[in-house]
């Protein structure tokens, strides 16, 4: 549609915590992987990076938001704990909220037509 916004939701917690589409595409990815190092491999992210952002969001919720078990002869893997999926789900729910918004259609029909202006 003629002038969607794209919409950018980022959570600042007063403990320093950000919360963003990065972090919530990572969390969809091991539901959906299995594992951190396959959710990174589908974001473009190297598995230090996954790691990172997954041992940061674990330490700042009040329980881990994921479980991994280390690689052997079965390789390992990681799951989204029930925490990890109510807040991926909560998040989801924010962005779908956001995109429904009556203030969009008002911030939209507000702006000019870039057509009239070439």
């Amino acid at each position: 549609m003629k002038n969607d916004p794209r919409l950018s939701l980022r959570l600042h917690f007063e403990q320093g915590l950000t919360f963003g589409r990065g972090k919530a595409d990572l969390l969809q990815g091991i539901a959906e992987e299995g594992s951190i190092s396959g959710a990174g491999r589908r974001l473009k992210m190297s598995y230090r990076r996954a790691w990172a952002l997954v041992e940061e969001m674990n330490g700042n919720f009040r329980a881990p938001l994921v479980d991994s078990s280390r690689g052997g002869a079965k390789g390992g893997g990681a799951t989204l704990t029930e925490l990890g999926q109510a807040v991926l789900a909560d998040y989801r729910a924010l962005e779908a909220m956001l995109r429904k918004a009556p203030e969009l259609d008002s911030l939209r029909a507000s702006l000019c037509d870039m057509s009239d202006k070439k």
